[in-house]
């Protein structure tokens, strides 16, 4: 008798977790995971850039990490859209 209601008590257990559970994201396309990744990617090195032109002095470094920075910009706006899911 007791082994009916443990049992009972985990399937209860097991269905309130499921009701619980966060709906999990979307599954991505191979495109969309390309265009996410790519996406971090320029984001990361642009923080990296950015970060360096904070700490420079050299006229000529911050001319080039300026340009670099706007080249990442660029890329950035040219992303493809994320498709609403």
């Amino acid at each position: 008798m007791a082994r009916g209601w443990e049992s009972k008590s985990v399937e209860e257990q097991q269905a309130e977790s499921a009701a619980n559970r966060k709906p999990s994201r979307p599954k991505l396309t191979p495109d969309e995971l390309l265009r996410q990744e790519r996406q971090q990617s320029l984001q990361l090195a642009r923080a990296h850039i950015t970060q360096q032109l904070e700490k420079t002095q050299n006229p000529h470094y911050r001319r080039v990490l300026e340009a670099a920075l706007a080249d990442l910009d660029a890329k950035l706006a040219g992303l493809p859209k994320a498709e609403p899911g």
